[in-house]
């Protein structure tokens, strides 16, 4: 019997074929394969599919479906929930999914006394800390960027504060989806929702708990012993920076304690760009444009 013998070059041929055909595994070594995408129709029908599905169903698909998979947390209940669902999956792929704690340095004591509560409960999941940058305490942040940022400009504070450490925290742990604790009922811009949602950046995220009510969050909360934030047994229900979150009445939707008095509803990490975010980016362009001015006076000059 004979047997063929083949080069290199063959090896290059299949690989080129298996392109060309629409073939490509998960063992491919060929990096030029895309990230994570979604046409619309795909998106569309995702969210049909999923919408019928159980929060620990949505779970266990994200975990099979989504590589680079976090949970952006500030410990409120949804996100509670999730993270205490995941480390109740017994399927044979367990969840590897980190969590992302945005330290504003404005949160209560209560909310910092959590997040070591849930780290002894949940040892196996690791919590990322991401603070405003070049600063570590609020006395620091003061000293950087004055006193009361939130009220002198509330754009800037939500930037430095949150959105440009979220951004920090998704390059540096190239983060390609997010688990978020967003739910319908809670109102505002929440009202409707989608399970899979994409933001402008490319980044996927999830909202496993978006047909829950608050009730149902939190009877499962006290049916399975889940640490939670001893702020909502004292009229709070939506927990953020001290100086913006208030407790609310009765009857008055879920974050109505949030930045109270003001249309805002959101901070902006969940917004699509902040206006601050492309105000930078407008003077990014302004100084590269003087620049390169500068550079073509020397060259008539010369």
């Amino acid at each position: 019997m004979t047997s063929a013998v083949y080069d290199e070059p063959y090896e290059e041929d299949v690989k080129t074929r298996n392109v060309e055909s629409g073939y490509a595994s998960g063992a491919s070594e060929d990096d030029s394969l895309p990230e994570v995408t979604f046409s619309k129709q795909h998106l569309k029908f995702l969210n049909s599919q999923l919408q019928r599905a159980e929060p620990e169903a949505i779970l266990q698909w994200c975990i099979m479906s989504l590589p680079s998979l976090y949970q952006t947390t500030a410990f409120g209940l949804t996100g509670l929930v999730a993270l205490d669902m995941l480390s109740k999956i017994t399927t044979p792929i367990k969840p590897n999914v980190d969590l992302i704690f945005l330290d504003t340095l404005h949160h209560f004591d209560e909310t910092l006394s959590l997040v070591e509560r849930v780290r002894k409960n949940y040892p196996r999941f690791t919590v990322h800390v991401y603070k405003p940058e070049g600063v570590e305490t609020a006395d620091e942040f003061a000293s950087k960027h004055g006193q009361t940022l939130w009220t002198k400009n509330e754009e800037l504070y939500d930037y430095v504060a949150k959105v440009e450490p979220a951004q920090r925290a998704y390059s540096e742990l190239q983060v390609k989806a997010v688990l978020t604790g967003r739910r319908r009922s809670q109102g505002g811009k929440r009202g409707d929702l989608d399970i899979i949602e994409v933001d402008e950046a490319g980044l996927i995220k999830i909202n496993p708990l978006a047909n829950w009510s608050f009730k149902q969050v939190q009877e499962y909360i006290h049916a399975n012993n889940v640490p939670y934030n001893e702020l909502l047994d004292r009229g709070y229900k939506s927990i953020g920076d001290w100086h913006s979150t208030q407790p609310i009445a009765e009857g008055e939707d879920e974050r109505a304690g949030r930045w109270k008095g003001r249309a805002k509803t959101e901070c902006g990490i969940h917004n699509p760009k902040s206006k601050y975010a492309q105000f930078l980016r407008q003077q990014e362009v302004k100084r590269q444009e003087e620049e390169l001015a500068l550079g073509l006076q020397g060259i008539s000059v010369a």
